[in-house]
Order: C-alpha cells, then sequence, then structure tokens
C-alpha cells in the first residue's frame, strides 16, 4: 500500500529506498565547491560541501550518480538549483531503460521535495533526472525563481510541472501565458491520494443538500505556520465547487467565544497543530442521525514525490495548453 490512502481513518506504510546500481561513484575525503551552469542561457553558479559520508550512504543506497550528482546545497533551497542525477545523461538513460526513459530537469533540487523526488526516481526504471536536454522540467523552488524557470522551459520548447506554491497573481498570469506555447501542470498539492479525495468529496457535496454540514479538520507538525493548509483550502474549495458556491463567502475558518449556531451552507475548517504529523485532512458530512467522513493520512512527503514524478511521465507528449492533478489522475 502507498504511504498516502485515501479512505475513511485511512493510514499509511513507510516509503521504499534508493534503487538503482552504482556507477563510478568515488569517495573523495571532501569535495571542492562546484561550479555549473543550469539549462539556460543565463549563467546561475551553485556550490557545495559534499561530505565523504554523503557519498558512503549513496554508495549504501545504490544510487547511479558521479560527484557531480551532489551538485547543489544539501541545506537552504535555491532558485537555479538543478539536480543532476548523472553529468553524462547517456550513461544514466543505458542503464535505466535507454530510449523510453522520460528525462526530467528539475528545479529546486537541494529543496526537501527535490531531494524527495530524486529518490523516487532512483527507484524506478523509466525516469531519471538529468542536467540539461531533458523532457520536461519539474520546479519544486521559491516563488521568486518562476519566471526565469517557466522561460527556461518555453525555450526549450518542454512541458514545465510546477508544485510551487505561495504565487502571486501576476505569476498566475505568467502560468496562464505560458500554457498557450507549452503543456504547464500546476498543483499545490501532487499527492495522488489527495486528489482523489478532493474528487470525492466534490462529488458527496454535489449530491448531498445544504442539510447536510461541512466540516473540514486538519492536523499537521508543530511547526507549521500557516492555517488553514493549503490541502484544507483545496479540499473546502473542493466541497464549494461540487455546491456551485463561492468559497471566500461560504468558508467559516475558526470559531471562538459566543458564534451562535452553525449557518446553514457554510463550510466549516478546524485546525490542530502538534508533533511531527505531515498531513492528516479529514472532510465530514454530517446531518441529522448519520454522517461521512472522508479521509487522508499523508505519513512521508513521499507520497508528493511520487504523485510529481507521475505527473511528469503523464505530461511529457501533452500539447500546450494547463492541466491539473485531475487530468493525470483521469478525473473531472
Amino acid at each position: 500500500m502507498a504511504s498516502g490512502a485515501v479512505a475513511a481513518r485511512s493510514y499509511a506504510e513507510p516509503e521504499s529506498a534508493f534503487g538503482f546500481s552504482l556507477i563510478d561513484l568515488e569517495l573523495p575525503e571532501m569535495a571542492p565547491s562546484c561550479d555549473h551552469s543550469p539549462p539556460i542561457h543565463t549563467r546561475a553558479r551553485t556550490s557545495a560541501m559534499i561530505e565523504r559520508r554523503t557519498f558512503e550512504e549513496a554508495a549504501r543506497k545504490r544510487v547511479i550518480a558521479g560527484p557531480a550528482a551532489f551538485l547543489g546545497s544539501l541545506s537552504e533551497p535555491r532558485h537555479h538549483d538543478i539536480a543532476i542525477v548523472s553529468r553524462l545523461p547517456h550513461e544514466a538513460s543505458k542503464a535505466k531503460g535507454g530510449e523510453n526513459m522520460t528525462s526530467i530537469c528539475l528545479f529546486g533540487a537541494s529543496g526537501r521535495m527535490g531531494q524527495a523526488i530524486a529518490e523516487v526516481v532512483s527507484d524506478r526504471e523509466d525516469v531519471a533526472i538529468v542536467e540539461d536536454s531533458c523532457d520536461v522540467y519539474v520546479d519544486f523552488s521559491a516563488a521568486g525563481g518562476l519566471e526565469l524557470h517557466i522561460e527556461t522551459a518555453i525555450q526549450a520548447g518542454k512541458p514545465i510541472i510546477i508544485g510551487t506554491t505561495g504565487l502571486t497573481s501576476a505569476q498566475q498570469q505568467l502560468i496562464d501565458d505560458a500554457s498557450t506555447k507549452i503543456a504547464v501542470l500546476q498543483a499545490s498539492n501532487m499527492s495522488l491520494g489527495v486528489n482523489v479525495l478532493a474528487h470525492l468529496v466534490r462529488e458527496t457535496a454535489a449530491r448531498l443538500g445544504e442539510d447536510w454540514d461541512i466540516e473540514i479538520v486538519e492536523m499537521h507538525h508543530r511547526h507549521k505556520a500557516d492555517a488553514p493548509s493549503g490541502t484544507g483550502l483545496l479540499l473546502g474549495a473542493a466541497a464549494a465547487d461540487g455546491r456551485a458556491v463561492d468559497l471566500a463567502k461560504v468558508g467559516d475558518r475558526g470559531r471562538d467565544g459566543m458564534t451562535g449556531p452553525r449557518r446553514e451552507g457554510h463550510i466549516g475548517f478546524a485546525s490542530l497543530r502538534g508533533g511531527s504529523v505531515a498531513g492528516d485532512h479529514q472532510v465530514i458530512f454530517a446531518s441529522d442521525g448519520e454522517r461521512i467522513e472522508l479521509g487522508h493520512r499523508a505519513e512521508s512527503r513521499m507520497i508528493f514525490a511520487r504523485g510529481a514524478v507521475q505527473a511528469a511521465l503523464w505530461i511529457a507528449e501533452r500539447k500546450p495548453g494547463r492541466y491539473s492533478m485531475n487530468d493525470v489522475l483521469g478525473l473531472k
């Protein structure tokens, strides 16, 4: 069972480990800082100190890589970090599946999501991360790098997956404009399970009347700064869409003190914070004498990485346009 599941009170299992063979992986005492150019006419310099234990860990996990695979900061993400699984894409292609393999260039490679995607890719035979000349661009970097990354994809004439959040309306317009030239898939949550859950919520809300109250409960780790979560809002939007109402007008994000009776037709949110919870979401449809609970529990960000890889495989040959995870899953 994958580490994300759609069901009432569903649980998940841990992700798998790295999975492909070692190619010319040397173990130096300390690799020097390295300069490299991302796949764009503008040069972006990224340096990294690569410790011996990094290489030893990679060796144990059987990663296809040379020392250049670890270019880019291993701490804070930078806009122009590019994940490089091999300096020689041809060698990676031969090792992993040849001409049928889909290659991706990854922006934000040094971030947590970038590293998770690299781990997912390492365990598959149909996709590899390369330095340049790729089939699909994947962006999980900071919002400030979006314009440059979109321009990179347009210049190459290749699709782009955008998982970067916190975008402005102007940046959303950039995505709209880009979709007239290349295929663009944008999603705030790329978990396959969460997107199936959103579909179920939309369908359920469309079939039940306003006598069914909708409440969304989400819980995350103690360090999460925003509330409700982006996924909680995504589920709220799905419920509102099912009822053909504006979430901004019917969403209740906080209750405290003498709030009076619940307002009919409104969608309530409750946010819990504590421990190391990766992400729990539950949508409750409550009526007189019965209720329906639809939920999803994420125990690892690997579920988002797997969804991103699946989206990259799906969009590789698509025509220009703006797509979502619903398209990947065949949900409308």
